[in-house]
């Protein structure tokens, strides 16, 4: 039989009974009850914090993430000028070179782009805006998710209608409504081109860098405009199937096409999107550093809250402890009987500590009762994400870092005296 577990057991639950009965407990036991609930309620809210804070972090590093992604996939193949200047240098990606780009490993899908620079032009407003041209193979999934109004065009790389996906910012500032036409100038060296594009659609990401700027059209619509072959576009966007692994997959990206050269001489490159947009991204990691110092602060208050409660059980146990002594029981022994009671505790606070702060995820993200400012947070409310793994391993490690904290305090059983403690009062 395992004594120190046994004895932790009946000390739990002489506890467990005085604080169901506090009118027939000894007086000598009313100390203990305030302490070990503290305990309880420090290892709860520890731990409930610990949650929310990192199902808030990741939930936002990812929806930010995402947002960026949607709009510049997790790898761009371009004309190498493109990327070293800041004018749109045109690249030849045929259906054979989307069959080479989807081919990599690691990559789950490749879709061509174009873009051209340009003004909106109302009666009463004009707007400088980038428009980016995408053709049928485009994965539309993440901006589907964000339009507000109208329904987005067939788009198609043989033909158009000259069709026109704006933001919500650019709606309000130029006054357009879906069915709206508007005309849009673009200048060039030798001349400035007019086209009349179809207001389709709208969209908000609340991302300033994009509702600011970017609209959507065809990509047989923007490769007109720009004077280029049927053939030819800005690039390519590849998606990777994890983006953990977006460093590696890119290597093989550049393995298979950088520095070849299309039908046109003109010579491949590619970048990933934590190169492109390396402050969005420096800006989400540093919300890492916020994760460690909030998760440092509620272990300690765990571990003080859980290792006063073992101080004052100890001082309120003595009379037991010079009994056990008296027996023939060893230091170790009882001080493992402790360990064990403070075993029971944080396992109660981690209980509660689980229903609160999961519960209040789970009322976030069905209720979204937490609204933001999209103007600063990119967001409309908390985004909230419950990672499974990421919980337990909360739970673990804070269970193991209050028992370390405790052994030290646990050595105090050494130094009672069973004499004297016999006669404790």
């Amino acid at each position: 039989m395992n004594l120190p577990l046994f004895l932790s057991r009946r000390i739990y639950n002489s506890e467990a009974d005085s604080n169901r009965s506090s009118d027939e407990q000894p007086q000598n036991r009313n100390v203990s009850k305030p302490a070990i609930r503290i305990a309880i309620i420090g290892v709860a809210i520890g731990l409930a914090v610990m949650i929310i804070t990192v199902s808030v972090i990741l939930g936002f590093k990812h929806t930010i993430r995402d947002k960026v992604v949607g709009f510049g996939s997790h790898i761009q193949v371009e004309n190498i000028l493109s990327m070293n200047t800041m004018s749109e240098y045109p690249i030849c990606i045929d259906d054979s070179m989307l069959q080479v780009l989807n081919g990599i490993e690691g990559i789950k899908h490749a879709e061509r782009y174009s873009v051209t620079q340009g003004v909106l032009k109302t009666d009463s407003d004009f707007l400088g805006v980038a428009i980016k041209g995408i053709g049928p193979e485009y994965d539309l999934s993440f901006i589907k998710e964000s339009i507000v109004a109208g329904e987005l065009p067939e788009f198609c790389d043989s033909a158009t209608k000259y069709p026109l996906v704006i933001s919500q910012t650019i709606a309000n500032k130029l006054q357009l409504e879906i069915g709206d036409r508007v005309f849009a100038y673009f200048i060039n060296d030798e001349s400035v081109r007019a086209r009349r594009f179809n207001v389709a659609a709208i969209y908000q990401t609340n991302m300033t860098r994009f509702d600011d700027f970017y609209c959507l059209s065809d990509i047989y619509a923007t490769s007109r405009i720009n004077g280029w072959f049927t053939d030819q576009c800005s690039g390519a966007e590849l998606l990777v199937n994890d983006f953990e692994r977006l460093e590696q997959i890119n290597r093989n990206v550049i393995k298979t096409v950088n520095r070849k050269q299309d039908r046109y001489n003109n010579v491949f490159s590619s970048r990933t999107i934590l190169e492109t947009y390396p402050q969005v991204f420096s800006w989400l990691d540093l919300l890492d550093i916020n994760v460690w110092i909030i998760l440092g602060l509620m272990v300690v208050l765990a571990g003080f809250t859980v290792t006063s409660g073992l101080l004052i059980i100890i001082l309120e146990r003595t009379r037991m402890i010079g009994i056990l002594k008296a027996l023939g029981a060893r230091n170790t022994t009882i001080r493992k009987t402790f360990l064990w009671f403070s075993t029971f505790i944080i396992g109660q606070g981690l209980l509660f500590g689980n229903i609160i702060g999961i519960g209040l995820v789970l009322l976030q993200k069905t209720t979204g009762i937490v609204t933001l400012d999209p103007q600063t947070y990119y967001v409309n409310e908390a985004p909230m994400e419950i990672n499974i793994p990421i919980i337990i391993l909360l739970n673990a490690a804070t269970l193991i870092i209050c028992l370390f904290v405790l052994i030290a305090p646990s050595y105090l059983v050494s130094k009672i005296h069973p004499a004297r403690s016999m006669r404790y009062e």
